[in-house]
């Protein structure tokens, strides 16, 4: 086994791209990637900080919950989390930003990469106004390219099939797992007191 270290290299195992995955690349939003994102209530939001690390965070509220502005804009809420920030702070070093979107029972992704901005404006908090509760920001990110994904790793994976769904019970509880993580560090609650306690401030 040998270490891959140049372009060369890696294209000398894998074939050029040519054809449709090439063709399928766009620079804006176009009927059906806005259909695309009117239905997803789940994304992942790639980032990279200040010292090169990359970062990955899920996204999700009802279908719809991001707003396409325009033909290279979408708007994405920030509601309440664990206030690291680690999104956000990448993007103020680095503005690159990548979204993949999911919408259960489809097979296929919607990919986005784009450069992103923070934004508090109140008529754009307002847009994601729910039950009262405004979030603290908007993420705003412009369109470099888009595309869709093909169903090959969801097919592989077999995700939206009910019959490879894993029992919660395979794995201890999150507090249970961070407990042991943090050496006791973490207090010890039910599964129920948890996702009241996420109930309360999903807004």
């Amino acid at each position: 086994m040998a270490k891959i270290t140049t372009q060369e290299q890696l294209r000398g195992i894998y074939a050029m791209p040519k054809g449709r995955p090439l063709a399928k690349q766009l620079d804006r939003l176009e009927q059906h990637c806005r259909r695309f994102i009117e239905l997803s209530p789940f994304l992942v939001m790639g980032t990279q900080g200040a010292d090169g690390l990359g970062d990955v965070t899920p996204r999700g509220e009802r279908p719809g919950f991001v707003h396409v502005l325009d033909d290279h804009t979408v708007a994405i809420p920030d509601r309440p989390g664990n206030n690291r920030l680690d999104s956000m702070t990448n993007i103020l070093a680095n503005p690159a930003v990548a979204l993949i979107f999911l919408i259960p029972g489809v097979d296929e992704t919607f990919r986005i990469n784009g450069h992103a901005e923070i934004r508090d404006d109140a008529e754009l908090l307002q847009r994601f106004e729910v039950d009262g509760k405004l979030p603290r920001a908007v993420i705003l990110v412009h369109v470099v390219e888009a595309y869709l994904h093909c169903a090959k790793a969801l097919m592989r994976s077999r995700l939206w099939d009910a019959d490879t769904r894993i029992e919660r019970s395979a794995l201890p509880t999150m507090a249970e797992m961070l407990r042991d993580q943090t050496g006791g560090a973490v207090e010890l609650e039910s599964p129920e007191d948890m996702r009241d306690r996420y109930r309360r401030v999903l807004y």
